[in-house]
C-alpha cells in the first residue's frame, strides 16, 4: 500500500524543500519564507488546515516556485478548497502534464460541469500505475455512462488477470452502472459476482436496495441477514431499517456524477487502510464535491480528521450529518468517543444514553457507553450498560456476543465482584473456546487469586500458543509460574514479556519479583524502579515503593 500512496502523491511532493524555502525568501521576501516555514511546521504536526493557509500564502509570494505550488495544491485539496486548488492545478499541468492529482482535479471539475466527454479525456491521461490503476477504469466507466455509452463503460470494468484484486469493487460498480442503465439482468449478475466472496457494507446496501426496488424483499432480507451474521453489528447497515421502506427506495446511484463520487469514495477508503490519512482526505473531498449529500464519504472524511487528532473539526462534521441516515446515527457514536477523548466525558455519556434510547433495537450505543464508563473506572455502571447491550443483542443465543460477556466480566472483576465476573468469562469461553484474550484473562485471574491454579495455567499456556508475541499474555504465563513457585521458569517468560512490552509497569514489576526470588537482587530493584517510572496504577505505587526501599519480599507464592 505504501507504493500505491506514494504514486498517488508523486505530483504533489516537493522535490527540494530546502531550495523551495530559500527561493521563497529571494529578493528579501521575508514574509514568503516565514509562511513557508510555518507551513512546514504545521504540516509536520498534522495540522493540514493551518498548513494550507501558510503554504497558500507562500505560493502567492512566489508563484513560480513549483515545489511550493505543489504543496499548496495538495493541502488545499485536503481542506476541500477545490476552486483554489483547481487554479493551481492548471499551472502545474502546464509544467508537467503527467501529474496525477492535478489531472484528477481538472477531470472532476469537467464532470461537475456535466462535460463528461472532456472529463473522460482528462482521466485518460492518468498514469496507469499505483492507485490510478484501480481508480482510472472506474472514472472512465462513469464518464462514458454520463455520455450514454453504457456498454463502453461496462467494457472498461471487465475483469482482467492483472487486476484480479480489484474485481469485487469493479463488479460492484458494474452493478451500479447496469442498474442506472435500466438493465436489471446486468445489474443482478454483477452484484452477485461482487458478493461472491465478500460482503462489504456498501455492496450489500446497493444490492439489497436493488432487490427491494425489484419487489424481491425476501432476497433482500436474506442478504442483510448474511451480512449481520458475518459482521455482527448493525452500526452502518441495519437490514431491518432498510426493509422498513419496502420497495419505495431510491437508487443508491442515480447519476454518472454520483457514480464518480462513489469511485472516489472507494479510493479514499482504500488508501485509508494504508494509513494515508491526508490522501484519504483528498479523495473524500473530491467525492463530496461531486455529491454533497453522501453520508459515508462525510463519515470517512471526519474519521480521517479524527485520526489526525483534529477532534473538534471531526465533531463538527459528525454533527452536520443527516441524523436520519444510518451513517449519521453511527456518527453520533464517533462524536461521543471524541468528546470523551477531549475530556468532555459527561457530554459523551449523555449523548450515548440518548442514542441508546432513540435506537432501541440496536446495542452499539450501549457497548460504547460501557467502554467509556469502564475507561473511567465506573465499573458497576459499565457492567450495567454491557448487560443492557446483551439483552438487546440476544445474549447466549448469538456466538458473536462472546465479546459482550467478556467486557461485562472485566467490568465485574474490576469492581471486585468475581462471583459475577467468573460466569461471564466462562460463557465467553464457551461461545469462543480459543479466544486468546478470554483464555488469558480468566486464567490469569484464577492464578492470581490462587483459584483453579493448574487449570488457569493451562488456559494461559493455550493463549500463548495462539498468540506467542503478545507481551501481556506471555507475562500471564510467567506470573502463573511465579505463583506456583517455579521461579526460574517464571524469569524466562517474564524476561520475554518485558522485551515484547517494555513500557508496561505490571510486567516490569512481575519481572522484578521473579528476579528477587532467584537472588538477582540488584536487577530486581532496577525493575521495580523502572516500573515506578512507567505510570503504574495507583494501587501499585505503595507496594513498589516498599519493595524498592526495604527489599521486602513479595507475598508468598501459591503452590
Amino acid at each position: 500500500m505504501a507504493s500505491v500512496v506514494a504514486a498517488g502523491l508523486a505530483a504533489c511532493t516537493p522535490r527540494s524543500e530546502i531550495s523551495a524555502g530559500t527561493r521563497a525568501g529571494n529578493g528579501g521576501n521575508e514574509t514568503g519564507l516565514g509562511a513557508y516555514l510555518a507551513g512546514r511546521f504545521a504540516h509536520a504536526r498534522g495540522d493540514t488546515r493551518a498548513a494550507a493557509e501558510y503554504y497558500s500564502a507562500a505560493a502567492r509570494h512566489d508563484p513560480d516556485n513549483i515545489d511550493i505550488q505543489s504543496r499548496s495544491f495538495a493541502l488545499l485539496l485536503a481542506e476541500g478548497r477545490l476552486d483554489e486548488a483547481g487554479l493551481i492545478a492548471q499551472r502545474l499541468l502546464v509544467i508537467d502534464d503527467d501529474s496525477p492529482l492535478p489531472i484528477l482535479v481538472m477531470g472532476v471539475q469537467e464532470a461537475r460541469a456535466g462535460r463528461f466527454d472532456l472529463a473522460e479525456k482528462r482521466f485518460a491521461a492518468l498514469p496507469a500505475k499505483g492507485i490510478n490503476g484501480f481508480l482510472g477504469p472506474l472514472l472512465t466507466a462513469w464518464t462514458r455512462a454520463g455520455q450514454g455509452r453504457f456498454d463502453d463503460g461496462l467494457a472498461t470494468l471487465a475483469p482482467r488477470a492483472d487486476t484480479a484484486g480489484f474485481a469485487p469493487i469493479w463488479e460492484y460498480h458494474a452493478g451500479l452502472l447496469g442498474d442506472m442503465a435500466g438493465r436489471p439482468d446486468v445489474a443482478e449478475a454483477h452484484f452477485k459476482a461482487a458478493l461472491a466472496n465478500q460482503t462489504s457494507v456498501r455492496t450489500v446496501e446497493a444490492a439489497g436496495n436493488w432487490y427491494q426496488r425489484a419487489g424481491r424483499l425476501d432476497e433482500a432480507r436474506a442478504l442483510y441477514e448474511r451480512y449481520h451474521t458475518e459482521h455482527g453489528d448493525r452500526s452502518l447497515l441495519d437490514g431491518r431499517r432498510q426493509l422498513a421502506a419496502g420497495s419505495a427506495v431510491p437508487r443508491v446511484v442515480e447519476t454518472a456524477t454520483d457514480g464518480l463520487a462513489e469511485a472516489l469514495f472507494d479510493t479514499a477508503s482504500l488508501v485509508r487502510q494504508g494509513n494515508a490519512q491526508e490522501l484519504s482526505l483528498v479523495f473524500s473531498r473530491l467525492a463530496l464535491s461531486l455529491r454533497a449529500d453522501f453520508p459515508l464519504a462525510q463519515l470517512l472524511l471526519a474519521d480521517s480528521m479524527a485520526a489526525q487528532g483534529r477532534l473538534e473539526d471531526a465533531n463538527a462534521l459528525y454533527r452536520a450529518m443527516n441524523r436520519s441516515s444510518q451513517p449519521g446515527t453511527f456518527a453520533r457514536l464517533k462524536l461521543a468517543v471524541n468528546l470523551d477523548e477531549m475530556k468532555q466525558t459527561d457530554a459523551a455519556i449523555a449523548e450515548l444514553r440518548a442514542l441508546a434510547a432513540e435506537w432501541p433495537q440496536s446495542y452499539e450505543a450501549l457497548v460504547t457507553l460501557g467502554d467509556v464508563l469502564r475507561r473511567h473506572k465506573r465499573y458497576g455502571e459499565a457492567a450495567e450498560a454491557y448487560g443492557d447491550a446483551l439483552a438487546r443483542a440476544g445474549g447466549s443465543k448469538e456466538p458473536r456476543n462472546w465479546s459482550l460477556f467478556y467486557a461485562r466480566g472485566i467490568a465485574y472483576e474490576r469492581a471486585r465482584q468475581w462471583p459475577k465476573a467468573e460466569p461471564d468469562m466462562l460463557e465467553a469461553l464457551r461461545l469462543q473456546p480459543d479466544q486468546p484474550d478470554v483464555l488469558n484473562y480468566l486464567g490469569y485471574t484464577w492464578v492470581d487469586q490462587g483459584l483453579n491454579v493448574e487449570k488457569g495455567r493451562k488456559l494461559i499456556e493455550r493463549a500463548v500458543e495462539l498468540r506467542p508475541n503478545d507481551g501481556a499474555i506471555v507475562d500471564s504465563l510467567g506470573w502463573a509460574l511465579y505463583r506456583m513457585g517455579e521461579f526460574q521458569a517464571a524469569v524466562k517468560y517474564l524476561e520475554r514479556a518485558s522485551e515484547l512490552k517494555p513500557e508496561d509497569p505490571t510486567i516490569n514489576e512481575h519481572l522484578g519479583d521473579a528476579f528477587w526470588q532467584v537472588g538477582r537482587d540488584t536487577e530486581a530493584r532496577y525493575q521495580w524502579q523502572r516500573a515506578m517510572g512507567l505510570d503504574p496504577e495507583p494501587e501499585q505505587i505503595e507496594p513498589l515503593k516498599a519493595k524498592i526501599s526495604t527489599g521486602r519480599l513479595p507475598a508468598s507464592p501459591v503452590k
